[in-house]
């Protein structure tokens, strides 16, 4: 058996030089909760027309809204207090963890955001779980031979999935597997199967960008000097790969997943709408349209720091495949 490598138990000098990281990560986060729902509560106030309305119709339908509610509403929920004074009481929630009332479900956003959390995280890993699946596998089958079938077949397949905007793409999908096909419901939530053509959506687009770039990585990783070293020992291109190619492929494919959360991010929000899956997202156009500016606020703040935890997870996985990034 082989040595343990100390630097990484729990009393090594490595995870004393880890928490700078982790201090630097929650002051991050912190510092993304404080601007995300200051942003939000601006934004949401210099929207055009009578939130008091909005909010009214949000709680009773457009149809049964007057101006007597509307007036209600106003008086209930102090809108006409100032800016200063209603942004200054949501950051006094925010310090002790109370991300306020929804101003029309009268429920507390941190109970409605608890039940939409669970199916996002799901419709995210799955997504994720899929784009590193297809992407990479074929990114290396492309890298093998630069300039082969495989390779001018998945450059052209990824140039068009990337150019597709993600509610494009999620039309698509629903034409073909739902409409044409029949073998996928094409929104909700009640069946098995409708977590699928929201997460292959979302997949696609990520896995036309880790495609391209663990080719690139393949290409340069079977031109180092270091993988004809491995063939020269004896080994066959099949175990120089498994051994040497892989997990330096792996290195810059993981470190721009990073760069990939941002679509992640940004797709939820869409695609959650197409599909009418119950998440965060759809949640967020449901507050905007309503006016609901703590659920927006709420929202808002758990996918940008949702953003924060995926970026600290990809920074650990980029650590352990790659020594040379450890602290």
């Amino acid at each position: 058996m082989g040595m343990i490598d100390t630097r990484f138990t729990s009393g090594g000098p490595a995870w004393r030089r880890l928490a700078p990281a982790l201090g630097r990560r929650l002051l991050q986060a912190a510092m993304v909760a404080l601007l995300v729902g200051t942003l939000c509560f601006f934004m949401t106030r210099m929207l055009p027309g009578d939130m008091a309305y909005r909010i009214a119709a949000g709680r009773y339908g457009y149809d049964m809204v007057t101006t007597a509610a509307a007036d209600a509403v106003r008086a209930e929920l102090g809108l006409d207090r100032p800016w200063p004074a209603a942004l200054a009481e949501w950051w006094n929630r925010l310090l002790h963890l109370d991300l306020g009332i929804s101003q029309v479900t009268a429920q507390p956003v941190l109970v409605e955001i608890a039940r939409q959390l669970g199916p996002t995280v799901r419709l995210s890993l799955l997504a994720m779980a899929f784009s590193l699946l297809v992407g990479p596998t074929l990114g290396v089958l492309a890298g093998l031979k630069p300039g082969g079938l495989v390779d001018r077949a998945t450059l052209a397949v990824s140039v068009v999935l990337r150019a597709l905007p993600s509610f494009l793409l999620g039309l698509i999908l629903v034409l073909v597997f739902s409409v044409q096909l029949g073998v996928l419901p094409a929104a909700g939530h009640d069946d098995h199967g409708s977590i699928m053509l929201p997460a292959l959506t979302l997949a696609l687009g990520m896995a036309a960008v880790s495609c391209r770039v663990a080719r690139d990585a393949m290409v340069q990783v079977t031109g180092s000097a270091y993988f004809a070293f491995a063939l020269t020992k004896g080994l066959t291109p099949h175990q120089a790969l498994l051994r040497h190619g892989l997990r330096n492929v792996a290195a810059p494919v993981t470190a721009y997943l990073g760069v990939q959360l941002v679509y992640l991010v940004e797709g939820v929000v869409l695609v959650e709408t197409i599909f009418a899956w119950p998440g965060i997202g759809h949640a967020l156009v449901h507050a905007i349209f309503s006016r609901d500016v703590p659920m927006i606020q709420g929202t808002a703040l758990v996918l940008g720091l949702m953003f924060v935890l995926f970026n600290a997870l990809v920074d650990m996985a980029c650590a352990y495949i790659d020594p040379r990034r450890r602290p």
